[in-house]
């Protein structure tokens, strides 16, 4: 078996989330992607530490150190081959016109119409290539009165209304917005972009014909509000911070144990009547307030507190166990190294090591995807800054002596 989109080339212009999570993604599927980075420094998350990985004779990266080496960017570029181009120069965007010419797919997310005078824009490269799919990442789309402005993947979070709904209660301990505690604007157009990019591939294989795809943070991030924006749209009524319950389901958050937190996450009427009974408070079900999931949800605060009052008398461990038993969905709160302790975790296999170019061993988390007929293709670490010029230059002819006078020149 071989990966998907094998066979498929990628071209990576792209650099820090977004783009690199999509074409990351791209290569697990079997794509060939090679990312393009700046002479010398490359993609920003390569300096974006501590930490950093070990170099390949064991050390740790000390400050200072122009190691190259970031977590961040081990994150987000397995897979790929890096070649390092100037193409501020003509030398160096004639090298990126010469990898054009046979790509399939070319991910990139510099400011509208950065490209442009580099002759890199998707006009230019479409008329060197019709099959092109030029997929253009930003903050606010390639149109509108923001499309010449910076966006960040906090700021999308505050600007698309997901802070708003972050975070504790004003009323409550510590209550503001708050940011999710990972990028998830970048990666969740990343995986928008995969969508577009493969969508965009089949209608290919119908028309012959490669397309671009703008696709915006922003956008992304209003459009996965999903049920607050129809919560609002719908009911009229403003959104607002909850913590960890749900605006639509009760109970649906994090209850008090004896000794910690747990989630709770009861879905329906049957599940609700098993907690109650698990908990020895079946006089619950009796209580109009609570006779069903709209009562629930109005009058949220005094049902935590009723079920509080007993889940307190024993340790989560405990309460996990009953529920369990009595199918109530519920889950430990689990830290970062707890999880990769799992039991389902380690069964399916979502940490894995991909040896680097030093011989070290770098660790990664696996793609959750599994096919029955494709496989996922684990066969590069994220590579050193511009490990791959010689490689990958010499496959578009260029001699060993052109690619030492570009070495030297300071295009590669």
């Amino acid at each position: 078996m071989a990966g998907p989109l094998v066979g498929v080339k990628v071209l990576d212009l792209s650099r820090i989330l977004a783009g690199p999570w999509a074409t990351q993604v791209l290569a697990d599927y079997g794509a060939e992607v090679i990312k393009v980075e700046r002479p010398g420094s490359g993609d920003d998350t390569r300096q974006w530490g501590p930490p950093f990985v070990k170099r390949g004779d064991g050390d740790d990266c000390e400050d200072g150190d122009d190691c190259q080496d970031a977590a961040y960017f081990v994150a987000a570029n397995r897979g790929k081959r890096s070649i390092t181009i100037d193409f501020a120069r003509p030398e160096g965007q004639q090298l990126v016109h010469s990898l054009v010419k046979d790509a399939d797919i070319l991910v990139e997310n510099y400011k509208v119409g950065g490209l442009s005078k580099y002759g890199l824009d998707y006009r230019t490269l479409s008329d060197i290539n019709p099959q092109l799919i030029y997929c253009s990442i930003t903050g606010f789309g390639q149109t509108g009165p923001y499309a010449n402005h910076s966006g960040y993947d906090a700021a999308i979070q505050a600007m698309s209304g997901l802070m708003s709904i972050t975070g504790e209660p004003d009323d409550a301990a510590g209550g503001k917005p708050q940011k999710v505690g990972v990028a998830v604007t970048d990666l969740l157009t990343g995986m928008y972009a995969v969508s577009a990019i493969t969508s965009a591939l089949y209608r290919r294989e119908k028309t012959g014909k490669g397309q671009q795809i703008d696709l915006a943070l922003l956008d992304t991030q209003v459009a996965c509000l999903a049920n607050q924006n129809m919560n609002y749209l719908i009911g009229g009524e403003t959104p607002q911070r909850l913590g960890s319950a749900h605006p639509n389901i009760a109970p649906y958050q994090s209850v008090k144990s004896k000794n910690s937190y747990f989630m709770l996450a009861v879905g329906n009427q049957s599940q609700f009547e098993q907690l109650c009974e698990a908990i020895g408070r079946k006089e619950l079900l009796d209580d109009k307030r609570f006779e069903n999931n709209q009562q629930r949800v109005k009058h949220r605060t005094e049902l935590i507190e009723q079920l509080e009052l007993d889940l307190v008398k024993q340790d989560s461990e405990y309460w996990l166990l009953k529920l369990a038993k009595r199918n109530v969905p519920c889950a430990p709160i689990n830290t970062i190294p707890q999880v990769f302790e799992d039991p389902q975790i380690k069964h399916r296999n979502m940490l894995f090591e991909l040896s680097g170019q030093n011989g070290d061993s770098v660790k990664q988390v696996a793609n959750p995807v599994n096919f029955s007929e494709s496989t996922i293709d684990y066969h590069l670490a994220p590579p050193k800054l511009g490990a791959d010029n010689e490689k990958v230059l010499s496959e578009l002819g260029l001699s060993v002596a052109k690619i030492s006078e570009l070495k030297e020149s300071g295009i590669i």
